[in-house]
């Protein structure tokens, strides 16, 4: 059978794609997955919510899908999933000049986002030490969401516009013929696209690779410590701090604590994601997010999460057509940043195949051909650990 548009994956950024080309009226649309709507590496996520990047079209990204996210019952007609806690970005000292230009550069594209000192921060978020922060980021809006609950809501509404969605379906191979993707190879057989998306996260290095795209996608393992909290208490907002090289967020209804680390192993594989938690990574995870929050000194190990980046050589993902190759659109190598920005993506990659792509963004530093031709992102301000 051959449809209209075939989307690969139905993780936060499949989801939303296919929402979004139900919303656009693609024709007909078929979503295939290994497994269920947002049951791999988005329901691992952390799932920060916050506009705090350094290159122009991430912040552009990240405030037009806030803007989703703040209309959640409106777009999909489910009850509201981010929690807004508040956001702090902690950068290394001596950087306070590049965060400053980050923060103007991010209000001039909507986000509400702003400088404060040290004291002010310790005003906002009581028990974080700040000792050693002259000056940070701060966004009221900042909190957290949920991978797994946004990937199924977007699958749920694309469903009731007349998407169809094929969970327990692996997909094989691409099909192709001559300089054209046609279809996708199942255990079931073949089926046949005008145009196919691939939204495989950490599994699509070896299908790129099989129609002869070397897509420069590394998997990397990170731990994430949920943490019970003691006495003090945990997080009081959403965090980043490159002091400590670790991230938290409050968890749940608030007696546990998330937190997560920037550092994460290579290589890894998909499969490392289902191996038992490391319980020495967990117990170093919460000590050095004690040097920020020393409340978690007293907080008890409740569990872990081991999940897995698709990992590009500049952090940022890869969103477009392959060059010389026709009825593919990939979105893919997030890097660990595709929850917050993916309904933005999901427009993205719709207008994509729907049209010329979208007229609010220029997506094209995101082309998948950029480290081929040597033209990496490089953000204007970076930040060490960028």
């Amino acid at each position: 059978m051959t449809h209209d548009v075939i989307v690969v994956g139905s993780g936060v950024t499949g989801a939303s794609t296919a929402f979004q080309l139900a919303e656009r009226r693609a024709g007909d649309v078929l979503v295939l997955d290994q497994g269920a709507a947002g049951s791999g590496m988005s329901s691992r996520s952390s799932a920060l919510i916050r506009m705090h990047y350094t290159f122009p079209p991430e912040v552009q990204l990240a405030v037009r899908s806030d803007g989703i996210f703040s209309r959640w019952p409106e777009v999909v007609g489910a009850g509201g999933v981010v929690k807004r806690t508040g956001f702090a970005r902690i950068v290394m000292p001596g950087e306070e000049s590049n965060l400053r230009e980050n923060v103007k550069m991010q209000q001039s594209l909507g986000a509400d986002t702003r400088i404060v000192t040290g004291e002010e921060l310790a005003e906002i978020a009581p028990g974080l030490l700040v000792d050693d922060v002259a000056e940070a980021a701060y966004e009221p809006n900042g909190g957290f969401g949920d991978g797994a609950v946004v990937a199924g809501d977007f699958m749920a509404a694309a469903r009731r516009r007349g998407v169809r969605f094929r969970p327990g379906t692996p997909i094989r191979a691409l099909l192709t013929e001559g300089d054209r993707v046609v279809g996708v190879e199942t255990d079931d057989g073949p089926e046949h696209a005008g145009t196919v998306v691939l939204a495989t996260g950490v599994w699509s290095r070896p299908l790129l690779r099989d129609i002869g795209f070397h897509a420069p996608i590394e998997c990397e393992l990170h731990h994430v410590a949920i943490l019970r909290n003691g006495p003090a208490g945990g997080a009081p907002l959403a965090c980043i701090d490159s002091v400590t090289a670790t991230y938290f967020r409050p968890e749940g209804s608030g007696e546990t604590t998330l937190v997560g680390s920037f550092e994460g192993g290579r290589p890894a594989a998909p499969a490392d994601a289902d191996a038992p938690v490391d319980q020495d990574a967990l117990a170093e995870l919460a000590e050095a997010a004690s040097r920020r929050l020393p409340a978690l000194e007293e907080a008890g190990v409740a569990r872990g999460v081991r999940g897995v980046y698709d990992m590009t050589p500049d952090a940022r993902p890869m969103i477009g057509r392959l060059p010389g190759l026709e009825g593919l659109v990939v979105a893919v190598g997030f890097s660990g940043m595709g929850f917050k920005i993916s309904p933005a993506v999901g427009e993205a990659v719709a207008d994509l195949v729907v049209g010329d792509g979208p007229s609010w963004i220029d997506m094209h530093p995101f082309r998948p051909n950029r480290f081929a031709e040597g033209d990496l992102v490089v953000p204007p301000f970076p930040y060490a650990d960028d």
